[in-house]
């Protein structure tokens, strides 16, 4: 499957997924996830510095255990893994994701001006959490 991204005149950059692919690049992607989580929890404990704490939840939580369930729900609905949603869900997390978090940190060290950046941040994980569920849903009784 191929999703344009954006084009500028001659400058086009797709997103090459297949169909096989679809649930390994979640699986890798959320085990990255799951070692930072881990990290940013052992240095949360080491320092006494617990600060972070929200930013640590949402590694895990929208990291390690959603893209986890992710890449095990396109196994179930290979319809889905094979739809070009796919790949728009899997871009619009994959940047979304990390801006929020990076804006979360931000904001829990004192830096309230990040808010707006987590905001539309949140609303670009929204977006791609839909066209998730959309995914699947409209593609249920597809082999």
């Amino acid at each position: 499957m191929t999703v344009t991204i954006f084009e500028i005149g001659k400058l086009t950059v797709e997103a090459h997924m297949n169909e096989a692919d679809v649930s390994k690049r979640w699986f890798l992607v959320a085990i990255t996830y799951f070692v930072v989580g881990v990290c940013v929890g052992v240095f949360m404990g080491a320092s006494g510095d617990h600060t972070l704490y929200a930013v640590h939840a949402h590694v895990n939580l929208l990291g390690w255990v959603s893209m986890s369930l992710t890449g095990l729900l396109y196994r179930a609905f290979p319809a889905a893994a094979r739809s070009p949603i796919a790949g728009w869900h899997f871009w619009i997390y994959q940047i979304s994701v990390p801006i929020m978090l990076a804006a979360v940190a931000a904001i829990y060290t004192g830096h309230r001006e990040a808010d707006p950046i987590a905001g539309v941040a949140s609303v670009g994980v929204l977006v791609a959490v839909l066209l998730f569920w959309w995914n699947i849903v409209s593609s249920r009784n597809e082999k």
